[in-house]
């Protein structure tokens, strides 16, 4: 193959050419804010190189890219000798929301307000203490929720979203869930670390499996980060299914 070309598309996306014919491109997106994601796809793999090194030149760092856990291509190996590394792995689960089929009872001194009826001033309160928790412990980029973009200082999606958990009278702990096509999606669960090992999770996602099964949904994923011990181990207690792994790189 003759020398590649790299040629920047739009904001968005290059494209590799050798020959005057495509052999590869490229793209960045956001996932959440300002976490930017690329991708590069390639018919020679001479191409991949290339278009890595004008997508690091012309984007600020960090960037990120994903890479599935059954990688029998080799792309992991491509991406570090790109310059990323690993910045951790986590596990894809298919929980059926049939184990919440009867009304689940939270965990005593808790209560479970649904989607929609939590105070919208106290929520966003408690999203962002949250977040403040993570930011100065493993850092939010480490969580697989997904953020939509919004005004600045705004991190809450639709509050209709959002089940909280109430305890000893204060607002502790949330769970989203989005729904579309298919199997729905457990977004986000978290809980003050205050409020930990009281059963709040566990309470919430009992609580989001029920509401799903009574509305007919018969499956929700989520992803965990496999060094979080108790997150795997409460989502496997109400038997979920490992479908899958994804490897996270960085460009820092």
């Amino acid at each position: 193959m003759n020398t590649v070309q790299i040629t920047r598309v739009d904001e968005t996306q290059w494209q590799a050419l050798a020959d005057d014919v495509v052999v590869g491109h490229g793209d960045v997106s956001s996932r959440r804010h300002d976490l930017r994601y690329v991708s590069i796809d390639v018919w020679d793999d001479a191409a991949f190189q290339p278009l890595a090194g004008a997508m690091l030149t012309a984007l600020p760092a960090p960037l990120r890219t994903l890479v599935p856990g059954d990688d029998d291509t080799g792309l992991a190996a491509r991406w570090e000798r790109a310059g990323f590394v690993p910045e951790r792995r986590e596990w894809e689960y298919l929980l059926s929301t049939a184990v919440a089929a009867e009304s689940p009872r939270p965990a005593p001194g808790v209560t479970i307000l649904p989607a929609g009826a939590a105070d919208e001033a106290a929520l966003r309160a408690l999203d962002r203490e949250i977040r403040a928790e993570v930011e100065a412990g493993p850092g939010w980029h480490t969580m697989p929720a997904e953020v939509r973009p919004g005004p600045p200082g705004d991190t809450l999606i639709d509050p209709s979203l959002y089940a909280v958990a109430v305890h000893r009278g204060r607002y502790a702990g949330l769970v989203r869930v989005v729904r579309g096509r298919g199997p729905a999606r457990i977004g986000l669960l978290a809980v003050r670390a205050a409020d930990r090992r009281h059963g709040l999770g566990r309470s919430l996602l009992a609580h989001a499996l029920h509401t799903l099964h009574r509305a007919g949904v018969s499956a929700a994923w989520a992803e965990v980060d496999q060094s979080r011990t108790a997150a795997t181990t409460l989502v496997e207690s109400f038997g979920a299914e490992r479908t899958g792994q994804v490897l996270h790189l960085i460009h820092p």
